[in-house]
């Protein structure tokens, strides 16, 4: 997957708390093939009216259309499991989400496909949120490896992220590539244990 080290972008307020994962990718579109179809799977209910034209959702238009950072309320991604809601919101162009909280399924669908969910607390969530609603476009700065945001004022928030999280993202690692780098230790386990247990006779 694609690493994620540093990412200065337009960022998009979203008030709501509790958004789910059925609202990121509604039901109907869970077996869609992953691809960029996905980008106008994201909200696709909240952005399109029962005849298919747009509504007035924020990242129908510009500036939002083109975000790459979402800053929410509490509990973002809480719902089922799919993980079509990441690649909705990845297809999009989002790289990163900023929430006091998260749902913890959706949080970890998150790393393994390369964006960053990243938790403030909710006060701080709730300042910088109003500063993207005074300033339309404007963009924010975060460094995974400094674990910093940095807002419109030029104040640095710092969050805490799992190490072995934050290492998989910075050097783009997913969980087969993540086991591929011990595949030395796992080939030596096999061939001493199988070496030990020849009676297996499965070599």
């Amino acid at each position: 997957m694609q690493p994620f080290t540093t990412l200065t972008a337009i960022a998009v307020p979203m008030h709501e708390a509790n958004i789910d994962t059925n609202q990121l990718c509604p039901t109907r579109f869970n077996k869609v093939p992953r691809g960029p179809r996905y980008r106008e799977i994201l909200f696709y209910d909240a952005r399109h009216r029962p005849d298919g034209t747009l509504t007035e959702f924020a990242l129908n238009a510009a500036p939002y259309d083109q975000s790459g950072i979402i800053v929410a309320d509490r509990n973002f991604g809480c719902g089922s499991s799919r993980e079509s809601a990441v690649y909705a919101l990845y297809e999009f162009g989002i790289r990163c989400v900023i929430a006091p909280s998260f749902g913890d399924i959706f949080a970890a669908n998150c790393a393994k496909n390369g964006l960053l969910a990243l938790a403030l607390p909710e006060a701080e969530c709730a300042a910088i949120r109003r500063q993207l609603q005074d300033q339309p476009g404007a963009k924010l700065s975060v460094d995974l490896a400094a674990q910093t945001v940095t807002d419109l004022e030029g104040k640095t928030h710092r969050f805490d992220i799992h190490e072995v999280r934050k290492r998989c993202l910075l050097q783009g690692l997913d969980e087969i590539d993540r086991t591929k780098q011990y595949a030395a230790k796992i080939e030596g386990f096999e061939a001493g244990y199988y070496r030990e247990r020849a009676w297996l006779g499965l070599h």
